[in-house]
């Protein structure tokens, strides 16, 4: 660990605590809403701790509590627990042992971190006015469990709400910050063109789909080119053209599937009114008939401003830097959703080792893996959080 780095002397003492909790959950993950085994052993964790513990939220979700010694404001800490649908394919000595299952996203880390600053919050409670709630939730990949959890109560009575995403894209001793967006709103759809099939050699009788697909989509592209502020991030992107027959068959049916990512609810509500607008007018310009199946995934990650200057205030006692600047992603992170209930930052901590290049070990790879000097670095920033807002 670099002498730069100020690790909270509480956190550098159970160093070793944190660094075996994550192995262990990167040993045996488990998928969104089947993390059993994760829930069971966090919650023995946090009574071994006598931490209040609430468990079987949202199916597999967990909420610790720590009470100050006097009333005050109700923090809460998040973390979430499920890995991904890849096979390992790292040699070390904590790989996944559940075959075609692994954490290659950093929630391991994200468990220990928590787990790691909950011991710590603890011990000092008595120093603390005001309530810690911690947050262990299942299913934010894809699985909208932070959703779940609200729907149960898990925001009942937090005043704010903080989470950490280890981040890959960011070398060890980074931390990102930044108010406003972070994270985008992350949509699918699909795109059924249904023309009139017919010879190749005879196209004057029939409506060619892979004509029709071809003009909407180079349509959709000029939503980003020329609808939207250039200076404000959007993307659609059509992942997936399937159709056609044979050489000679003008094809009937194609069915397109895509994604949108914007980082604002307004560019958002665009792309999705652009493309019911250009699809209608392709319809009439060919004579097909368009299907549009538009689905809204996570929405776009907004930290609050003052939540988001709590954090900077107490990431600036653990790195000795004057520039938090995040690796901003077009990726979607269901914290969003906390996010549109209560005041809250979301914010990165590094985890690239130094020795690595850039995009090396990227996030949702096979070959994942973090320096674990990073979960200091994000322990010690959640204690850094709680000293500073309920002491």
């Amino acid at each position: 660990m670099s002498k730069k780095n100020n690790i909270h002397p509480s956190i550098l003492k159970i160093k070793k605590e944190i660094i075996d909790n994550r192995r262990y959950f990167h040993k045996y993950p488990e998928l969104s809403f089947e993390e059993y085994n994760t829930s069971k052993t966090i919650e023995k964790k946090l009574l071994d701790m006598n931490i209040d513990v609430k468990s079987g939220i949202a199916k597999t979700g967990l909420i610790g509590s720590i009470k100050g010694k006097k009333n005050g404001k109700t923090i809460a800490l998040r973390a979430d627990m499920d890995a991904l649908p890849i096979q390992e394919t790292s040699n070390i000595s904590y790989k996944s042992v559940n075959k075609g299952v692994m954490h290659a996203c950093g929630h391991d880390g994200h468990i220990a971190m928590l787990l790691g600053a909950a011991k710590v919050i603890n011990d000092q409670k008595n120093k603390m006015n005001g309530t810690v709630k911690l947050i262990f939730q299942p299913a934010e990949e894809g699985l909208a469990g932070a959703k779940h959890m609200i729907d149960e109560g898990a925001l009942d009575g937090v005043d704010e709400i903080y989470g950490i995403h280890l981040w890959n894209y960011q070398k060890v001793g980074e931390i990102g910050v930044k108010d406003g967006p972070i994270m985008a709103a992350a949509d699918i759809f699909e795109i059924q063109i249904t023309g009139k099939g017919g010879h190749g050699a005879t196209p004057h009788g029939t409506v060619d789909a892979i004509v029709v697909a071809s003009q909407l989509i180079n349509s959709l592209q000029t939503i980003v080119s020329r609808n939207t502020n250039p200076i404000e991030s959007t993307v659609i992107t059509i992942g997936m053209i399937n159709g056609g027959y044979n050489f000679n068959v003008i094809a009937d049916r194609i069915l397109l599937k895509g994604t949108t990512r914007s980082y604002t609810s307004k560019n958002r509500n665009l792309i999705k009114s652009r493309m019911k607008e250009m699809i209608a007018g392709t319809e009439k310009m060919f004579g097909a008939k368009i299907k549009l199946n538009y689905k809204n995934g996570y929405p776009p990650t907004i930290n609050d401003k003052k939540c988001s200057e709590n954090v900077l205030n107490a990431v600036s006692k653990v790195i000795n830097k004057k520039s938090f600047e995040p690796y901003l992603s077009m990726g979607g992170e269901d914290f969003s959703y906390y996010l549109e209930k209560i005041p809250g930052c979301f914010f990165f901590i590094g985890s690239l080792a130094k020795d690595k290049k850039p995009l090396s070990i990227p996030h949702h790879c096979s070959h994942f893996d973090i320096d674990e000097d990073s979960l200091l670095i994000g322990a010690s920033s959640f204690v850094r959080i709680i000293e500073d807002q309920l002491s």
